[in-house]
Formats: C-alpha cells, sequence, structure tokens
C-alpha cells in the first residue's frame, strides 16, 4: 500500500495536527521519499516506518527533528541514509541467493 494511503488510514478521522504517533510500516515508499508527510503533522512525537525502503530523510516533517541541535539531525540522517542503503543491498544479495537455489 502507498504511504499516503496508509496515512489516511491510521488518522481514523483525526486532523493531521492532532497526530502524536504514526505507524508507517511495510507501506510503499514512491522513489524512495516520503509520501504525505509534511509540518501539519504539528504534535507528532512518534513516527515509525520500518522496511518502507526509504531512501531520502529531506521531507520529513521538521516536529520530529531535534530542534535545539540541528548538527546531530543531520549527521543521524547521514548514518540513517547509509543504513538504508547497506539494507537494501543486503536484501538484494539474499533475494540473488534465494533465486540461485530455486535454479538448482
Amino acid at each position: 500500500m502507498e504511504m499516503k494511503k496508509r496515512i489516511n488510514l491510521e488518522l481514523r478521522d483525526r486532523a493531521l495536527e492532532e497526530v502524536t504517533e504514526l505507524v508507517l510500516d511495510n507501506c510503499l515508499c514512491v522513489n524512495g521519499e516520503t509520501e504525505g508527510l509534511n509540518d501539519t503533522f504539528k504534535k507528532l512525537e512518534f513516527l515509525r516506518m520500518a522496511n518502507v525502503e526509504l531512501s531520502l530523510l529531506a521531507r520529513l516533517p521538521k516536529d520530529i527533528q531535534d530542534e535545539e541541535d540541528d548538527d546531530n539531525y543531520i549527521e543521524g540522517e547521514e548514518e540513517e541514509e547509509e543504513k538504508v542503503a547497506l539494507q537494501r543491498e543486503k536484501r538484494k544479495r539474499d533475494a540473488g541467493d534465494y533465486e540461485e537455489e530455486e535454479d538448482d
């Protein structure tokens, strides 16, 4: 399911401005970017996006970052992007190994 549709389901008729937690596990990130997340989520404190193949963090709502220390946020973003890239490569390798086993 695409991220934007999943957000609409998770809202459960709540206003974006009132949402404090959002779980978007296993949904599809189009082009590796978040879609539907923006600064309208003014009270967002917890955001989980496991297994979404995210490759760009630049479009996340600003209120979930540590506003006191933006330098740490940037370093964390770079580290997260590196982790995502490594996980993607591992999945590709694992998928390749699986396909080879099936051919035998």
